[in-house]
This record gives C-alpha cells, structure tokens and sequence, in this order.
C-alpha cells in the first residue's frame, strides 16, 4: 500500500475514530497505560512485530506500566500519513 500524507481536514476526521489519539508536535500523539510493566512490555512487542512487517516504525517511550507513542512517516518529510493511521488503530486494537 502506497504512504501519503493525510491533509489537515481528513486528519480531522480521522481523529474522531482514533479514541485519545491527539496531535502534538506535528506527530499523532497517545499515551497508553497497562496493569503493569510486563503488560506494556508484552503490547509493545505485539506491535513491534506488525510495525515491522509494515516496514514503519513507531517512536516509543516506556516507563513502567505506560508507553508514550508519537507517529509520523520520516519517508513523507514527517507528516502524518495513512500508515501511522493504521498504526494507531491497530495499536489501539492490540491494547484493547
């Protein structure tokens, strides 16, 4: 599937569907919180192994039971595209 980037409009739109999903620094920005580190650690690597078969990666932060995700395509001048849209929602499907 081809990368684009989402214009400001569609990224309105698009945020609607995205629960707590925010932008910040011109990056889609969500910061998750699990029961614990090991559940944090056990999402992330979930997602690790769909972000990689995507060839996207996100930028990551743990400390404890949280993860702070910032997305956005460095291949497309660091906008947010249609990738870090299905990124998300798949991160948001994964934390259930």
């Amino acid at each position: 599937m081809a990368r684009y980037k989402i214009e400001q409009e569609a990224l309105t739109a698009v945020l609607e569907n995205l629960s707590g999903w925010s932008i910040q620094d011109g990056k889609l920005h969500k910061t998750f919180t699990f029961g614990s580190f090991a559940q944090a650690m056990g999402w992330m690597m979930s997602v690790a192994i769909h972000a990689d078969k995507m060839d996207h990666h996100p930028e990551w932060f743990n400390v404890y039971n949280r993860v702070r995700v910032d997305l956005t395509t460095h291949d497309l001048g660091n906008a947010i595209s249609n990738w870090d849209i299905e990124l998300a929602a798949k991160m948001d499907e994964l934390a259930g």
